[in-house]
């Protein structure tokens, strides 16, 4: 049986899907460069239900079918709006590692030591975010080539080898560059990749094309790098585990050589 909205509730139900409706609508003429854009592409631009956000879906994109949304954020360590990324690269599951911003890498590591040293906790949730626990649970890469980039990111993976293999070369030069402007010091900023994916995410209070451009093609390199790592994990046919400590001795001594 249906239940009907009481005589009072209804008139506010519909006052708040006429706002929503006028938001959309506002919201579509500002966002059109981008809604322009994303056809360009081939790709599915929608505005959220409550005309906050909006989400470009491109099934077909290379080298990976790619999401990218702008919102409300996801992540407590992003205040306000932020834009993620999500690219279906059909990655190894095991193959989990992560670059951010030192800023935010040395706050979440912060936030997980209380959490561990907590009295009460015993260990660090499991509705922790990743981006958290990987902190705890993976090796941190110590040296990075680039000045720049060691300066202004830090990461982690399930071994040093692999780490060092994905952000040295194209995706160390891309994150320089995007240190420079894109990506000022400070702001949140977290790439990894993750259950066959590659996703980024990091603040945005205002959705800028130009911005959103730049970000999909630093994401676009480190899917492409992410790919040469897992090509050469399947040649060797040995993989990583979160549970392996041996795998790194393990592999042949060429195969992970940093450039």
């Amino acid at each position: 049986m249906l239940v009907q909205p009481s005589p009072t509730i209804a008139p506010f139900m519909a006052l708040n899907q006429i706002k929503h409706w006028f938001r959309a609508r506002a919201n579509a003429a500002r966002w059109k460069p981008i809604s322009e854009w994303a056809e360009s592409r081939q790709a599915q631009f929608t505005i959220a239900r409550d005309g906050f956000g909006f989400l470009i879906d491109q099934p077909k994109a290379l080298p990976g079918g790619l999401r990218v949304e702008w919102g409300a954020s996801q992540r407590a360590y992003i205040p306000g709006n932020e834009l993620r990324m999500r690219c279906e690269t059909r990655l190894h599951g095991e193959l989990q590692m992560m670059v951010l911003c030192r800023t935010l890498m040395d706050s979440l590591e912060s936030t997980v030591f209380e959490a561990y040293t907590d009295t009460l906790k015993t260990r660090v949730d499991t509705d922790t975010p990743e981006e958290m626990r990987w902190l705890v649970m993976f090796p941190k890469l110590g040296q990075i080539s680039l000045k720049r980039v060691r300066q202004r990111f830090g990461a982690v993976g399930v071994t040093k080898d692999l780490t060092g293999a994905w952000i040295e070369g194209d995706l160390s030069e891309v994150l320089a560059q995007a240190s420079q402007d894109l990506l000022p010091d400070g702001q949140p900023f977290v790439l990894m990749t993750m259950r066959g994916n590659v996703y980024l995410r990091t603040a945005m209070a205002e959705p800028q094309l130009p911005k959103i451009q730049a970000l999909v093609r630093l994401l676009d390199i480190a899917c492409r790098e992410a790919l040469r790592v897992n090509t050469r994990l399947a040649e060797g046919g040995i993989w990583p585990t979160t549970t392996s400590v041996a795998w790194q001795s393990a592999q042949p001594e060429d195969n992970f050589r940093q450039r």
